[in-house]
């Protein structure tokens, strides 16, 4: 039972198509790997019933002849998509006992697909951080560990997904990417991760963090799985105001692996003080694994990286104070307690202090104060204009030819639990690498690539051109086989 959860998305769709396995075989084997893996805190909502209904649904498809690519495939819901009839709380107190009266147009498209749902999947709070430690479950864990030594985080936001795809527990996940929260922890458990062009995937159903920067994407073992499952997420929502009206190509097709004469940059900026010998080792390695395949390597400059992250948490904290401003215990969700003699303003002040963790509070606060009369230009603005100049780096570049960036995925491996919760700006530098590609609105991707000293996963990022998923894919699926990245956690919980 176990080695069918180890499938992944391409090989269970072909088992499938061949009478191998059946879509509820593959599903209870994903619902007793889930009942054996308490210990990771990965899915905190289960939907056993749900997804034994859909895969019955599905293997009557399959055998009708009626099966699109993702009909069968076992999946874990980010906590942040809102499902009809099923708790969506953004892992946040303040949505407790929310059930949605509707469906995410994302999870419509891959329950339309023939997707089966597990179950939702535990998160950062509001998909606020970097560790998935600011989740009102709890924190998940990651399924890599030291031999003796202590549980590490996952990454976050989406630390659920990417612990739950890394231990065989589902097939694949959706993930949401504001800062880098599809692609740090997918590097952070040795899974490959998609955030795609902003656009690319409707936003309708996903409670909103940082809205000019949240997009959806896939979560999965392979490049091949990611592009699987992109194609039946992607799409245009008259819903969604900021979707894109564009068709969407057969990613998988595009997989050749065949990137001759591709110009790949590496960017002078990303070079940081202090980074680890490891991580330099590493894209080192990717670059060479790259240049063997036969692309072409180019030096770059994207000059206001460096004010990357300042202006992100600006701009993501002030679009948050403004999103999460809906929350006030009155039509759904969490409401304080009143005393005799409260009023309005008492509700609202005493059920958003209990609903909303600290790190919340931080950046609505945050948020608030960078948009407060006084400041607005100061550091909203200004920010603003940092990010064109950001976007306009990277438009500089591709106009040069360039076809892909390489970077690492991470400033380090996965660590310890508790070790940065004190400290925000510790945790915040996790997204170094990652946060300029939403600031610009770019896709990007991160591949498994290695192991550390300690024999943790690392992961190296490819960023493309907007739009050009399917060739941003490739030259993934060129490093995926170079790299041949192929380990799995031992299994500890």
């Amino acid at each position: 039972m176990t080695e069918l959860t180890k499938l992944g998305i391409a090989g269970a769709r072909d088992a499938l198509r061949k009478g191998d396995v059946t879509a509820l075989e593959l599903t209870e084997a994903c619902l007793t790997a889930i009942d054996g893996a308490g210990a990771l805190g990965a899915f905190v909502h289960h939907t056993p019933e749900i997804a034994r209904d859909q895969a019955k649904a599905a293997d009557e498809r399959i055998k009708a002849g009626d099966a699109p690519a993702m009909c069968g495939i076992p999946l874990g819901i980010k906590d942040l998509f809102c499902t009809r009839g099923v708790p969506s709380q953004a892992a946040s107190k303040i949505l407790e006992g929310f059930k949605p009266e509707y469906e995410s147009t994302v999870t419509t498209k891959l329950f339309e697909a023939g997707s089966v749902m597990l179950g939702k999947l535990n998160m950062d709070e509001f998909a606020m951080g970097s560790s998935n430690e600011t989740s009102t479950y709890g924190n998940a864990v990651n399924p890599w560990r030291v031999e003796g030594g202590p549980e590490l985080t996952p990454g976050g936001s989406s630390g659920g997904s990417a612990s739950a795809v890394a231990a065989g527990l589902c097939l694949g996940a959706t993930g949401t990417d504001t800062g880098g929260s599809i692609r740090q922890p997918a590097a952070f458990v040795g899974i490959t991760g998609l955030k795609p062009t902003y656009g690319r995937v409707s936003r309708w159903g996903v409670v909103a963090f940082a809205s000019s920067l949240d997009q959806a994407g896939p979560m999965a073992r392979s490049v091949r799985d990611n592009a699987i499952m992109l194609g039946a997420m992607a799409g245009h929502d008259e819903k969604d105001s900021t979707s894109a009206d564009l068709a969407v190509p057969d990613f998988e097709a595009a997989l050749t692996g065949d990137i001759r004469g591709k110009v790949i940059g590496i960017p002078k900026e990303y070079r940081m003080d202090g980074m680890p010998e490891e991580i330099e080792k590493l894209w080192a390695d990717g670059t060479a694994m790259l240049k063997d395949a036969g692309a072409e390597i180019r030096d770059i400059s994207l000059p206001h990286t460096k004010y990357a992250l300042p202006a992100y948490y600006v701009i993501a904290p002030a679009e948050a104070s403004s999103n999460l401003a809906r929350y006030d215990g009155v039509r759904f969700g969490h409401r304080a307690k009143l005393d005799q003699g409260d009023g309005i303003t008492e509700m609202y002040e005493k059920t958003r202090a209990e609903g909303f963790g600290a790190e919340v509070q931080r950046r609505v606060m945050v948020g608030t104060y960078v948009l407060s009369a006084g400041f607005y230009d100061a550091y909203y603005n200004r920010a603003r204009r940092v990010r064109a100049l950001i976007k306009k780096d990277f438009d500089d570049v591709f106009a040069a030819g360039v076809d892909a960036i390489l970077t690492p995925a991470t400033p380090s491996a996965a660590f310890e639990l508790g070790k940065k919760f004190d400290d925000p700006v510790q945790m915040y530098l996790n997204d170094v690498f990652t946060v300029t590609v939403n600031l610009a609105g770019l896709p990007g991707i991160s591949v498994p690539a290695g192991l550390d000293k300690n024999g943790l996963p690392l992961g190296l990022q490819l960023i493309g051109r907007p739009w050009e998923e399917g060739d941003l894919l490739n030259t993934a699926y060129a490093l995926e086989q170079a790299a041949a990245f192929e380990a799995w956690p031992a299994k500890w919980y």
